[in-house]
């Protein structure tokens, strides 16, 4: 199982030199990359991933698509790099999940992805933040992140 998964504000922030908190983003990532230990990415943070750093009214300028795509190549060089991805019992885990947190709006594309996680197996370490370093363990701690 891996042990961590870095959040989609810990991508972008990694990705975007103007990010106040890239430096450190990126380093925590190139420690996962280079890491023996398996950590992971779930296939919606890509999706997210490349949605944000292009998008015009995000950023000015926007990263090009080539620039976000190379980034995501990247990371998935990575031989200890897992990829979660939906597969045969993960609606369980995701209808428990709302069942549990209620997520309202746009808060269930969070859940997405802790579900993703959860599916996969207790997460060590699931890192919502470029800014917060600090982790979350286990299934309760997992979903509260989720549900923020």
């Amino acid at each position: 199982m891996p042990e961590h998964h870095p959040g989609n504000e810990s991508s972008v922030y990694s990705h975007r030199r103007d990010s106040e908190w890239h430096v450190a983003s990126r380093e925590t990532i190139q420690q996962l990359a280079e890491s023996r230990s398996p950590w992971a990415i779930p296939w919606p943070c890509l999706y997210e991933f490349y949605a944000v750093v292009t998008h015009p009214k995000i950023y000015d300028p926007a990263s090009t698509p080539e620039e976000a795509l190379d980034q995501i190549e990247s990371w998935l060089e990575s031989p200890r790099l897992v990829l979660l991805a939906e597969s045969t019992g993960y609606r369980n885990e995701l209808f428990d999940l709302i069942r549990t947190c209620r997520p309202l709006g746009p808060r269930i594309h969070d859940g997405r992805i802790a579900a993703l996680c959860l599916h996969a197996g207790e997460p060590a370490s699931l890192w919502p933040l470029g800014s917060d370093r600090g982790s979350a363990s286990g299934t309760a701690e997992t979903r509260r992140i989720a549900m923020r």
